[in-house]
This record gives C-alpha cells, structure tokens and sequence, in this order.
C-alpha cells in the first residue's frame, strides 16, 4: 500500500475498490453466466473488500486514511439500500 495518510486518500482508495468489484462482476454477469441467483452478492463483497481494506490501514496506524476508506464505505451502504428499497 501507500503511505499517505489523508482522507482524499482514502476517499479514492474506498471508492476504487468497489467501482473495479462492481465492473468485474457487471462483465462476468453481463456475458450471461449465472453464478449468483442474489442480486446483492456483489454488492456485499464490494463493501467486504473495502473493511478488509480498512482493517490493513487501521493496523498501519493511518487513522486518516482509514477514516475516508470508512466514509466511502457508509456511503456505498447507503447508496446499495436505496437502491434495494428502490427494486425491491
């Protein structure tokens, strides 16, 4: 990892992980393979991904970059069960 401890760094670093599971998992789903009947699995390890994220830098003692991983990780929560509301 890197060592900037700021909270634009972890802003990015908390938005990036999701966006590249999301876009692996919108191309395996979208060339019609069905691996998952839940349309929140994705999601889920997205967010997943990001707390593996925030414990590695909470750890390095990068309080403020684990501080913007944790805020763009609240952020995609809610973003994800607006969404679910929304489909649902």
């Amino acid at each position: 990892m890197f060592n900037v401890n700021s909270i634009p760094a972890g802003l990015l670093l908390g938005c990036l992980l999701p966006g590249i599971t999301w876009g692996v998992f919108g191309f395996i789903l979208h060339n019609e393979a069905i691996i998952l009947n839940k349309p929140g699995v994705p999601y889920l390890v997205a967010i997943a991904l990001n707390l593996v994220v925030l414990r590695c830098f909470f750890k390095k003692e990068q309080e403020k970059t684990a501080g913007g991983i944790m805020m763009a990780t609240f952020a995609f929560m809610l973003v994800v069960f607006v969404f679910i509301i929304r489909i649902g």
